[in-house]
């Protein structure tokens, strides 16, 4: 089994979806002969023509707005927007525009085809607009998906779910793994499923709960807690918009504790909507107060990047106030 980094999981899986159906369209800021700023798409204008591998102007809202037209006369666009703190100008067009269009038609029309690729969050000293967890933002609309992956093998099999689901997704890539995750994945076609969450590694004292790059964190705090004897579930989401409650919920019931960490800030970010279901499927299984570690609510400082993001540290701490409570 071949060995790639989250990039290569990501042109691969492009590839592939691109060579299967040539309805399959990629653009961007970038990402053509450049390959985009991360070179995500190297290669694939040279392989497919400038047809279906093509740039855009500098301006987001033209690039989703694009796409809807595109996925609502058939076509499967695959929208990238470079940085997923640059969203927001296209914000009108995801949210009133791509999650309606199948409600607001009775079904005549929709942009199901339609897959927003777009890096996400902290861990380059990119400073406050490049390192954004916009998240939350997206998980409070009906009518998309959003789905995070945490490793390569990940990537690869819910991008191409993502390009083949009959809603439309917005994908976001923890940017600060694109190279430095790197693991086996296969070189054929799969998918993984949109909408249900893994359970990584099974514990009986705590159930922590992350997604994209924070799992890896999440990890590490969970090597020191069993350390200290503590035996904790760790469940990686994949997708925030549907989640996987049941998940969540049958763990909860067996340990009792539950932290959910994230990068984005504190306030009304999505772990609120987390503790807020556990609490009203599990409250009298509960041995202590759901913990949140996430972000601070600031901007995203460039200095101050190591105090503002929630690390292993942070998270062990709470393990161990939740388990002495």
């Amino acid at each position: 089994m071949p060995t790639m980094n989250m990039l290569q999981a990501i042109n691969n899986a492009l590839d592939i979806a691109m060579a299967e159906d040539d309805k399959v369209i990629c653009f961007g800021e970038d990402v053509g002969v450049f390959g985009g700023v991360f070179r995500a798409t190297s290669h694939l204008q040279e392989k497919y023509g400038k047809s279906r591998c093509f740039n855009t102007p500098l301006v987001e809202q033209g690039i989703i707005g694009f796409a809807n037209g595109l996925a609502a006369q058939g076509s499967v666009p695959v929208a990238e927007i470079q940085f997923a703190d640059y969203i927001f100008p296209a914000f009108d067009q995801i949210v009133n525009e791509s999650a309606k269009f199948r409600y607001r038609s009775g079904d005549l029309f929709n942009v199901g085809g339609l897959t927003i690729r777009t890096p996400y969050g902290g861990g380059i000293a990119g400073g406050l607009y490049h390192s954004q967890s916009p998240e939350a933002y997206f998980t409070h609309t009906p009518g998309l998906k959003v789905v995070v992956p945490r490793n390569p093998y990940q990537a690869k099999g819910l991008l191409l779910a993502a390009i083949r689901d009959p809603d439309p997704v917005l994908f976001l890539e923890p940017k600060r793994l694109y190279r430095a995750s790197v693991g086996e994945v296969p070189q054929e076609d799969y998918q993984l499923p949109i909408g249900e969450a893994e359970v990584i590694k099974e514990g009986t004292d705590m159930t922590l709960v992350g997604w994209g790059a924070q799992m890896e964190v999440i990890g590490k705090a969970v090597e020191l807690a069993e350390e200290q004897g503590i035996a904790c579930e760790v469940i990686d989401l994949r997708t925030l918009l549907p989640w996987d409650a049941d998940t969540v919920v049958e763990s909860v019931l067996k340990t009792g504790r539950l932290i959910v960490s994230h990068e984005a800030p504190l306030t009304g970010g999505f772990a609120g909507e987390i503790a807020a279901t556990i609490q009203e499927r599990c409250f009298l299984y509960l041995e202590s107060p759901i913990a949140r570690v996430t972000g601070l609510d600031t901007p995203f400082p460039l200095v101050l990047e190591k105090e503002y993001l929630p690390d292993h540290l942070k998270i062990f701490e709470a393990i161990r106030e939740s388990v002495n409570f």
